[in-house]
């Protein structure tokens, strides 16, 4: 089976769940894979797949349902990844980290209080050299385990 088109995300169902009482085939990935648009995936259950998404499509998400059979949906489901969640304690030590890390071209996602963090973070990839800088310049932080909404991409720059 070739998936070229996400047929919507769990996370996103009006109520009430047109899917309910469906068995939730999953597809694991990691959040690296996430961004990719052409690839071969196997389901929880050995079903072999192919994702061939056109151009300018969003990257997959947590929970997209990339096919829907009968009482059966194939889903994505996202691996935790290993991230630092950065709580400054001022804009004036929010400034001074993010330019730091912005420094290393390291990629960050911002999070208000109205989010599962329910606190104003900036979370990055895991990176025991930033870990070191945090714990040095004695910025709160926490190392957890997350799904994140949208996958961390690589930095393009130039000079």
């Amino acid at each position: 089976m070739i998936i070229e088109k996400i047929q919507g995300n769990l996370h996103e169902l009006a109520t009430p769940n047109p899917y309910a009482g469906h068995h939730k085939e999953k597809v694991v990935l990691p959040s690296a894979m996430l961004v990719k648009r052409i690839q071969r995936v196997t389901t929880d259950h050995g079903k072999e797949l192919g994702i061939r998404l056109p151009a300018g499509s969003p990257d997959l998400r947590d929970g997209d349902i990339l096919a829907v059979e009968e009482k059966n949906l194939i889903v994505v489901s996202v691996l935790p990844s290993d991230v630092l969640v950065i709580a400054p304690r001022s804009i004036h030590e929010m400034g001074v980290v993010a330019h730091s890390l912005g420094n290393r071209h390291l990629q960050a996602q911002f999070f208000d209080a109205a989010s599962e963090y329910a606190a104003e973070v900036m979370v990055c990839q895991y990176d025991h050299t930033v870990e070191d800088y945090l714990k040095h310049v004695g910025v709160p932080y926490d190392r957890q385990e997350r799904v994140m909404p949208v996958p961390f991409r690589h930095a393009e720059h130039t000079h």
